[in-house]
């Protein structure tokens, strides 16, 4: 078995049980902690490569999106739709890697933080030309919507974990979230 397939397996234990130790991966992966262990040294080496992984599966879900292009075009309808694909990867990418949303290891690998950064800068262009195209709100600081949906993403692999929504409507939930916000249609709000 392969460093990926290794890293899958641990991955889906994670994903449950983020405290789940080395012997506990060996098993969920069927493999002995020796053949681990020669694959992963340690623990925190088996979560720098997921973190590699997630990196790798945040920007082939922004590729997927079109983030780049749309944000370029400055269409309303290409970013909004731009935006509807983007819900939908990051859910996928959420679901599968929501692990690495909060594993407090990889905020402090260099390597992992700079891959990092680069996918932040991408998604953070493309709020912004949401904002200039009139899908996104412009009286709020673009890295707060970029934090938002972070935090709604973290919240979705919590609602997945305890069986609270279903995967088929998190895009859905999302989406709706990030567009509409959960203030009832037609509620005037006050927001000073």
């Amino acid at each position: 078995m392969g460093a990926k397939e290794l890293g899958s397996a641990a991955l889906r234990l994670l994903n449950a049980d983020p405290t789940a130790s080395m012997a506990q991966i060996a098993a969920a992966a069927g493999v002995s902690r020796a053949t681990l262990h020669r694959t992963f040294a340690s623990r925190d080496e088996l979560v720098r490569f997921l973190g590699h992984l997630s990196i790798d599966s945040w920007r082939e879900a922004l590729d997927e999106a079109g983030i780049d292009e749309a944000a370029a075009s400055g269409d309303p309808d290409t970013v909004r739709a731009a935006m509807n694909e983007l819900c939908v990867q990051l859910v996928r990418d959420a679901d599968e890697y929501g692990f690495t949303l909060t594993e407090p290891g990889l905020r402090v690998d260099d390597d992992v933080a700079a891959a990092s950064e680069i996918q932040q800068g991408r998604e953070r262009r493309f709020y912004e030309a949401a904002q200039r195209a009139g899908v996104l709100r412009n009286d709020v600081p673009v890295a707060w919507i970029a934090h938002a949906v972070f935090g709604l993403l973290v919240g979705l692999r919590e609602a997945l974990n305890h069986g609270d929504i279903a995967v088929r409507d998190a895009e859905r939930l999302l989406r709706l979230t990030v567009l509409t916000g959960v203030v009832a249609p037609g509620t005037t709000v006050n927001t000073v």
